[in-house]
């Protein structure tokens, strides 16, 4: 079956560094365009960064434009977000996203990050 499993979030200080992995297996990775999004309490959820499928197009959020990459790995089925200058108003969960077309899509279960002093 599909599975998205997202890891690598924590309690990082601002100004820290997180690297998110995403590994995705039961679907054709490499057909996919891979994202990541965020919601924080009471907020909506968000398009964070996307990566296409060949890997050569990739779009940020002006508010994580500078500070975050996104990346896929085709021989480990993975994609990563690298986030550097990490802000309290990254806190969220994130959530790793494969989209073939609007009508398919798959979401991991997220993986918390918290920016605090």
């Amino acid at each position: 079956q599909v599975q998205l499993v997202e890891s690598g979030g924590g309690l990082v200080q601002p100004g820290g560094s997180l690297r998110l992995s995403c590994a995705a297996s039961g679907f054709t990775f490499s057909t996919y365009a891979m994202g990541w999004y965020r919601q924080a309490p009471g907020k909506e959820r968000e398009l964070v960064a996307s990566i296409s499928s060949g890997g050569s197009i990739r779009n940020y959020a002006d508010s994580v434009k500078g500070r975050f990459t996104i990346s896929r790995d085709s021989a480990k089925n993975a994609v990563y977000l690298q986030m550097n200058s990490l802000k309290p108003e990254d806190t969220a969960m994130y959530y790793c996203q494969a989209a073939q077309s609007s009508r398919v899509q798959y979401w991991g279960q997220g993986t918390q990050v918290t920016v605090s002093s």
